[in-house]
């Protein structure tokens, strides 16, 4: 518990000395259990509170997991059960600060002009590609449908 509050307030320090700078940056919420301040007063009710967060994260995460090779939003429902992990575990709310901050640069980078003139020069030399060389199988072959029809 000694890492966690010296890990919260550090990062408490280090907000309260970016928006007194001026930085442009929103000020992240604070590292730590978001329990009900009733639960986080007694050891045995939080600990047990935890262990339900973690148990009921851990089935959504596998759910996800098991959606990447079923059908279902398997990314959405993993990073659903970090967010349930994050209300509790610290951890978890470093790991989900780190993906949102990848996920917004990557957004950023992929709406920059260059990009995505790039992507769709290249998107249309594909579709291109793919055409002439279906056209060239059907030229070939002809249609050959799977099933024979007589009349």
């Amino acid at each position: 518990m000694n890492a966690e509050s010296d890990e919260r307030k550090e990062v408490a320090v280090a907000a309260a000395s970016g928006s007194a700078a001026g930085d442009d940056r929103t000020t992240e919420r604070e590292l730590g259990s978001r329990a009900p301040g009733f639960i986080r007063k007694s050891k045995l009710l939080h600990l047990s509170w935890q262990v339900g967060i973690f148990v009921v994260g851990l089935a959504v995460v596998g759910a996800g997991v098991a959606m990447l090779v079923l059908p279902g939003p398997g990314w959405l429902v993993i990073f659903g059960g970090m967010a349930i992990w994050a209300t509790e575990f610290v951890w978890a709310q470093i790991v989900l600060r780190w993906t949102r901050r990848k996920v917004t640069e990557a957004a950023q980078r992929a709406l920059d002009p260059k990009v995505r003139r790039r992507n769709i020069i290249l998107t249309t030399a594909g579709l291109v590609i793919v055409a002439v060389l279906v056209g060239i199988y059907v030229w070939k072959f002809g249609i050959v449908m799977p099933w024979k029809i007589e009349q």
